[in-house]
């Protein structure tokens, strides 16, 4: 027998035997722990944890007349890209996972989902919007094991766009966006399209580069060229120190952010300079949805504070991926991945998702919230 047929064999024979003898769902984590972004990697480990404690507690996921534990394997990545790979890899090789959730930065989850998809791994990020997470870098078409529990940046962009133009009466925008960032480029350049469509025009676009401080070159220009609104698709840690320049510069325009602000750490890094603003967001912890309550409710409890976006795409996260086991009735990777391509909607506390055939990227509403009293503040939902 040929070396190859001898190894096809045995990895077939490792994988039944693996999945004959699961006594446990293991499921693997990557998050921002530590880096640029704690709070997000933070909201997702919280979540991540209580999701698999709730379902233990419940006595494990039933799969295939079976009641299994479900082990959990965090993972930091340090708000690094190269760490966000090598964190798949360990995952996919050590732990020998079914599923990897997160990383949530799309700059850290599109290396990351390209471990997976070589791996033939289930892969399902949170808070990802950038479109290549989930699409092949060579020939364009989706990958066959990345999902999202999130909606994606051409939607998004075009919801904001729309925003400012019929809400805020914006004729002139300016736009601010980390050029070395996939997700801030991205988008940035989609809401760029899109205002330019609905007959708004973009006065300044300037850019800058990931961990940049001084951005008063930038807000020159744009305070010179006189914008209705300011688009900052940024950080959250980075948008208070952005705001704060420009308006020490004396730049008296509204600012409209996206997904990248809904941290609870803008309000506290920003405090009453971002009041008033408005970003777009997944969901409005305001104006939930029954479903939506009793998680909110649980979060709070053991958290001490209400979930944000990145909590609530976690726990929608982990709801698609265990639905998707118990519908396999088996715990190996392919058996999940064809259950999960096949689910053609799922209730989420961040709204309900439909896929299309042959796309990991959900069809689901976004809404606008705004910057008041130190909180935020559910204004309005904008359906696909």
């Amino acid at each position: 027998m040929k070396k190859s047929a001898v190894f096809l064999a045995t990895a077939i024979l490792l994988g039944f035997a693996l999945t004959a003898g699961a006594e446990s769902v293991r499921v693997g984590v990557i998050a921002e722990i530590t880096g640029d972004m704690p709070a997000v990697g933070a909201s997702c480990r919280n979540a991540a944890e209580m999701a698999v404690k709730e379902i233990n507690a419940a006595g494990g996921l039933k799969v295939g007349g079976k009641q299994l534990k479900v082990e959990l394997f965090v993972e930091d990545n340090g708000g690094k890209a190269d760490q966000s790979a090598a964190a798949a890899q360990k995952l996919i090789t050590q732990e020998e996972v079914v599923a990897i959730i997160g990383p949530n930065a799309s700059r850290y989850a599109i290396p990351a989902s390209e471990i997976a998809e070589g791996n033939q791994t289930v892969f399902i990020t949170p808070w990802s919007t950038n479109p290549k997470t989930t699409l092949d870098a060579v020939t364009g078409k989706p990958k066959r094991y990345a999902f999202r529990s999130c909606y994606i940046d051409p939607f998004q962009g075009k919801v904001l766009a729309r925003f400012a133009i019929e809400t805020m009466k914006a004729k002139k925008a300016a736009v601010l966006y980390d050029v070395a960032s996939d997700y801030n480029k991205g988008i940035a350049e989609v809401f760029k399209a899109d205002y330019e469509k609905l007959g708004g025009k973009v006065v300044a676009f300037e850019t800058y580069t990931t961990n940049d401080k001084d951005f008063s070159a930038q807000f020159t220009k744009i305070k010179a060229a006189a914008p209705d609104v300011v688009f900052l698709p940024n950080y959250y840690s980075e948008v208070p120190l952005q705001v704060q320049q420009a308006h020490r510069l004396g730049i008296k325009a509204p600012f409209l952010g996206s997904d990248s602000w809904g941290s609870s750490e803008l309000l506290k890094l920003g405090g009453a300079e971002l009041e008033g603003y408005y970003f777009s967001s997944h969901y409005a912890a305001d104006n939930a949805a029954p479903a939506a309550v009793k998680f909110i409710s649980g979060y709070t409890k053991v958290y001490g504070n209400a979930p944000d976006d990145v909590a609530a795409l976690t726990w929608d996260a982990f709801g698609l991926l265990f639905t998707a086991v118990g519908n396999a009735g088996r715990t190996d990777r392919e058996a999940v991945r064809s259950a999960l391509a096949k689910l053609p909607g799922y209730a989420g506390v961040t709204g309900d998702m439909k896929f299309q055939d042959g796309s990991g990227d959900p069809i689901k509403s976004a809404v606008m919230l705004q910057v008041k009293g130190g909180k935020f503040v559910y204004v309005t939902n904008a359906k696909p």
